[in-house]
């Protein structure tokens, strides 16, 4: 295809494209499928990347609850996204862009101020073409320089939100060569009551999806148990697609493994086929293995640890859970993780602690829980039990010294209580003049330099860390020097910035003011938590390390 001077996108770029949509309902697990194919793609020699489509009307996701949406996700150069983007970096070992998440927000933004400065030369601005134009575009740019480009349209067929998205995805195929373009839909196979599995869920969002010009090539059935014979007869059927182009997508023990289920399925080779890859791919016996070699890997032993946080959403803590579970794989351990509820820390955090091997607090924003996160951490000092700290969590750690060793017994974050007489944390000064609450934070990946000698140097193996970040608040400057009492030390430092401590006196008390959860991969454990899952399991001591670099000193 030519190069379109009106739109700017060159069709040139991304060589293949893979659509993923979702039908009957929201949450079904596309994502997980999309990055699986990913990843078998991976495998067999490709580069690929990916989009996630999101269609409300927010620029981003850092103004959204975690309650409505699960965690915010935090990209390398500071793009607030989706947590779907946060599997695919799992999934594909690929760090990705705010480019890689196009929302509704972000294309009207765009085509708004490019009408505001005249750009389309007095023409009417309309969905079609100049939305649609600019939602081409972005995926397009995404998928330069890589081989295969997966797009994950977010939400249900069928929703307003995401028809201008839909229709984008039936110009794009329009444009492009059939075997440089594939559709994969993604629905609900539920059981009736007599243990049947139904198909007319599929059959109705397929014609939903039909409806609006696109054919899917590809259906994966999410169900309990892998789809029978008949019921991918059924819907090959009534859905006009071939038989073998239906996949099940059964559940599993742990995400980690659905490439594996799915490479059972051969849906890969299906892909790579209707892709006109297959002999460009690797041979199966020089395959990468290993994802499978690690995601298989037996453990040795088991852990308990609590997870004190304020949403009572295993989504709103994934990157937290995932990164335990990396930790887990690298140290060959099952890693159990208990809710605790912040809020109920005060009456109950003994009875709920003292059930676990170990204690993270995670990040989080607002005044609700913090409480409870503060006795959590003393309770973590006072009984040496292991602790790490995240963003909200480091700064806890902070007002619990302060109150409770160095008798500051007001002293508080200034997010939280803004009244107090020491606010130990305090705003960060480039927030004082900030008015907008959206993509303003101190965000993405900075560099931290680490302390010789000392627990986190030991834990990373270098005196230099670039971890992500996503904060307004940090240790007010002014009380460094105070804090630095009795024990707790900061480590890790970004100029006059804090941004970890630890603890001399103490087994394993480490905090940071970044997130280092967002870039722990299952091949790539996040060094805070093997150290972490290491010193649950009494292979690593703090206090140890501290001895020996006196000795050698």
């Amino acid at each position: 295809m030519p190069k379109e001077p009106e739109t700017g996108y060159d069709p040139s770029l991304g060589r293949k494209f893979i659509f993923v949509t979702g039908g009957v309902m929201s949450g079904l697990g596309k994502g997980i499928t999309a990055a699986s194919t990913g990843r078998l793609l991976s495998n067999a020699g490709f580069d690929v990347t990916a989009v996630k489509i999101d269609p409300y009307l927010n620029v981003d996701a850092g103004t959204m609850n975690p309650y409505q949406h699960g965690e915010v996700y935090v990209l390398k150069d500071g793009g607030e996204v989706d947590l779907d983007l946060g599997n695919y970096e799992r999934f594909l070992g690929e760090d990705m862009t705010s480019d890689h998440n196009v929302t509704t927000g972000k294309t009207y933004q765009h085509v708004i101020e490019k009408e505001r400065a005249g750009d389309y030369l007095g023409k009417t601005v309309q969905i079609i073409p100049h939305v649609t134009d600019d939602i081409k575009r972005r995926i397009r740019e995404a998928a330069e320089g890589t081989d295969v480009c997966i797009v994950e349209v977010g939400g249900t067929v069928g929703d307003i939100e995401g028809m201008p998205f839909l229709e984008a995805l039936r110009q794009f195929a329009h444009e492009e060569d059939d075997d440089d373009i594939l559709f994969t839909h993604v629905t609900l196979v539920p059981y009736s009551k007599n243990g049947e599995q139904k198909t007319k869920p599929t059959q109705h969002s397929v014609k939903e999806l039909r409806s609006i010009g696109l054919q899917p090539d590809i259906l994966v059935g999410r169900s309990p148990d892998k789809l029978d014979a008949s019921t991918k007869e059924k819907i090959a059927l009534f859905c006009d697609v071939p038989t073998e182009a239906v996949f099940s997508n059964s559940d599993v023990e742990d995400i980690y493994h659905v490439p594996l289920m799915v490479e059972e399925e051969g849906l890969d080779e299906y892909v790579m086929e209707q892709l006109s890859l297959s002999t460009e791919a690797r041979p199966k016996p020089e395959r990468d293995n290993e994802w499978r070699e690690l995601v298989t890997r037996e453990r040795e032993q088991e852990i308990d640890i609590a997870l004190v946080g304020k949403y009572d959403l295993e989504d709103a803590y994934m990157s937290v859970n995932e990164a335990l579970k990396h930790a887990g794989i690298e140290t060959k351990t099952d890693v159990n993780v208990l809710w605790v509820d912040s809020d109920e820390m005060l009456d109950k955090h003994e009875n709920r602690l003292k059930e676990a091997d170990g204690v993270v607090v995670p990040g989080g924003f607002g005044t609700r829980g913090t409480a409870g996160k503060i006795e959590a951490i003393r309770y973590c000092r006072e009984n040496d039990v292991p602790f790490l700290g995240l963003c909200l969590g480091f700064q806890m750690a902070v007002v619990e010294h302060a109150r409770n060793v160095l008798g500051h017994e007001d002293a508080h974050s200034a997010e939280i209580d803004s009244d107090t007489s020491d606010p130990v944390i305090d705003l960060l000064p480039e927030q004082y003049e900030t008015e907008d609450m959206g993509g303003t934070m101190r965000l993405g990946a900075h560099e931290t330099d680490i302390t010789e000698d000392s627990l986190a140097a030991h834990v990373y193996g270098d005196t230099v860390c670039t971890e992500r970040h996503r904060h307004r608040y940090e240790v007010a400057p002014d009380y460094i020097d105070d804090l630095e009492d009795g024990a707790l030390t900061f480590s890790g430092r970004a100029g006059n910035r804090m941004e970890i401590l630890e603890r001399t006196d103490h087994p394993y008390f480490l905090g940071t003011q970044f997130h280092p959860e967002f870039r722990s991969r299952p091949d790539r454990a996040s060094p805070p938590f093997v150290g972490f899952v290491k010193a649950v399991l009494g292979e690593l001591d703090a206090r140890e390390i501290v001895a020996d670099a006196e000795v050698q000193a």
